[in-house]
């Protein structure tokens, strides 16, 4: 059985802690370097309901999308909810790992489990990682679809591949548009519109759209917009990278029990649909 620092070594391979936005807080999080490691655990979110499923499975590592400190802290106190996790880490030695915008541009990535989920083909990045010659490494992927879709169809394909949450797919534009090209970006992708625009897609894919990028980016160009869930976009990538650490495991003989949670961590639970309404009647007073 390989040693975490062995595993971390091959999960810092993959998604080099370097590349990871300054800003961020990735890598090993909680974990005695010596300890050995048979079974790993993939997901998105390092919240109790995870780490639950993590000692239930009996795993010695797991691997999260989002970091469980972001931000500075000056307790772990397990009276906090992010200090009980690590306090349950602990407690059944198990390692936590975070790999987060280092994932996001890694080639493959979070943006090509996305478009893999879609039946998408990947053209190129989105924001190219100036420092990769080949161009393959960046912010989102371009795509062309294999056949022309209506937005419509495009947005059910959506919602139908992705996992279900109670948000769904919300769509901005005209829903018979033609789609040929579209880009994706897993995760909040409103700050991308310019860098989507300079593409040319017909479409753009993401999560988190707020109203007024929407509504500029509307203004701009008839670009229809495709938003789910940001736990959504992110999920496929789980897969994907059980799938890399399963293939690492088998090259050096670790015969390594890898997982992929499929606990719903969306924080939305439940989506009340309005009632039709024409635009004659305007808002409500």
């Amino acid at each position: 059985m390989p040693r975490l620092s062995e595993v971390i070594a091959a999960l810092d391979n993959l998604w080099p802690a370097e590349r990871a936005e300054s800003w961020d807080a990735v890598g090993t999080v909680v974990g005695e370097p010596d300890q050995e490691v048979t079974r790993v655990l993939f997901a998105v979110d390092p919240v109790q309901e995870i780490v639950e499923e993590a000692v239930k499975l009996g795993a010695d590592l797991l691997v999260t999308h989002h970091p469980l400190y972001l931000r500075g802290t000056t307790t772990v106190s397990a009276a906090t909810f992010k200090g009980r996790v690590v306090h349950t880490l602990i407690k059944n030695d198990i390692a936590l790992h975070v790999a987060h915008t280092n994932a996001d541009t890694a080639d493959p990535g979070v943006s090509d489990a996305l478009a893999g989920a879609l039946d998408l083909n990947v053209v190129g990045p989105l924001v190219p990682d100036p420092s990769d010659p080949a161009e393959r490494r960046g912010l989102g992927r371009v795509c062309e679809l294999p056949h022309p879709l209506t937005v419509r169809e495009l947005a059910a394909r959506a919602a139908e591949r992705l996992p279900a949450t109670a948000q769904g797919i919300r769509v901005a534009g005209d829903p018979e548009a033609t789609v040929r090209t579209v880009a994706v970006s897993g995760g909040s992708g409103d700050g991308l519109f310019d860098h989507v625009r300079a593409a040319g897609v017909d479409a753009f894919l993401t999560a988190d759209l707020r109203h007024h990028p929407v509504s500029e980016a509307r203004a701009h160009s008839p670009l229809a917009l495709l938003d789910a869930a940001h736990w959504a976009t992110e999920w496929p990538w789980c897969e994907l990278g059980a799938a890399q650490l399963d293939e690492i495991s088998d090259r050096n003989g670790w015969d390594l029990r890898v997982h992929v949670s499929k606990t719903v961590t969306d924080p939305w639970t439940a989506h009340a649909a309005s009632a039709p309404t024409s635009s004659a009647m305007g808002a409500p007073n």
